[in-house]
């Protein structure tokens, strides 16, 4: 993934998320611009058309930022790039939350398509096609290029919004680690077939997201394997993360923040025994939720009990 401080222009800043545009993207830009230049009656025109695929972008991102902070998410920044945007999301970890800040991606692009669609049979209708044919021609591209990006990012194969999408559903069933693991999987099988189609039809700019898709997968896959050794640690029964119901791990998975030392919160009670600093909240490590010690409390389980006397 890009970084956010690396290479990167800051745009602006819109409901507390702040836009970045990689260096990168200028000189694609300039490539494909040059490339559509026939396209129309003036360059102008290709620049439009180019601007149109940074808006949807930008939205789609936009998207995925603010749906992840409806579920209770943090979501602050996005990453515009040559290969499209990374919105920065961290949604709570459950697989509804999970599964709306991922799926309101592709749903901005399906409300574009309709929009666009309906615009296209309107310019149809006013003759726009023989009367202002860049127009038309402009209108009918950007249809096309959020149908194209639509159709592409919800294909089943991770780190697309679609291989997303599936390891959500899968982690109702599965749960989180070994859902991750088959989504890794599937992605890491579909990329082979990207592979084979970009070299069929020797698209260079293909070959490129096939190589993000492959190394996503791989360090997904890697995530999925420590998710399946941390979800074996032996864990502390008597407490409960009061949003995932989650024990947590026995060990020193807590660093403090005043001195940098591990430890084990629960074994002291939310005190650093290096420093003796005391912390308000847990977070849990399992969903990232933060609690106060006190509701971290096991579940009571209700026993009732029948007395009969005999007569």
């Amino acid at each position: 993934m890009p970084s956010a401080r690396q290479g990167s222009i800051h745009l602006f800043r819109f409901a507390r998320i702040d836009v970045f545009l990689h260096w990168s993207w200028f000189l694609v830009a300039a490539y494909e611009i040059s490339n559509r230049k026939g396209s129309y009656s003036s360059v102008t025109w290709n620049v439009l058309e180019y601007l149109a695929l940074f808006l949807m972008v930008t939205l789609h991102e936009f998207g995925h930022a603010l749906a992840c902070r409806q579920v209770g998410g943090t979501a602050d920044t996005i990453v515009l790039w040559p290969l499209g945007g990374v919105a920065y999301v961290n949604p709570p970890q459950r697989p509804g939350a999970t599964l709306w800040s991922i799926a309101a991606g592709p749903l901005v692009n399906v409300v574009l398509a309709v929009i666009l669609f309906i615009a296209g049979l309107l310019s149809r209708s006013l003759g726009w096609a023989q009367a202002a044919p860049d127009s038309y021609g402009l209108l009918r591209a950007v249809y096309l290029i959020n149908l194209y990006l639509l159709i592409f990012n919800i294909l089943p194969i991770y780190p697309l919004d679609g291989g997303q999408i599936l390891r959500s559903l899968l982690w109702f069933v599965l749960g989180r680690a070994r859902s991750l693991m088959a989504a890794t999987i599937i992605g890491l099988l579909g990329v082979v077939g990207l592979v084979f189609i970009a070299i069929r039809v020797q698209s260079v700019w293909l070959g490129a997201i096939c190589f993000f898709i492959l190394i996503n997968c791989w360090s997904g896959f890697k995530q999925a394997q420590a998710l399946s050794r941390f979800a074996k640690l032996p864990r502390r029964e008597e407490f409960r993360c009061p949003t995932c119901k989650m024990a947590p791990p026995v060990g020193e998975y807590w660093k403090c923040a005043h001195c940098g030392q591990p430890f084990d919160t629960f074994q002291t009670r939310a005190a650093c025994p290096h420093c003796s600093s005391r912390f308000d909240v847990t977070r849990c490590p399992d969903c990232g939720a933060l609690h106060p010690m006190h509701e971290w409390t096991a579940p009571v389980v209700a026993i009732s009990a029948t007395f009969r006397r005999d007569a």
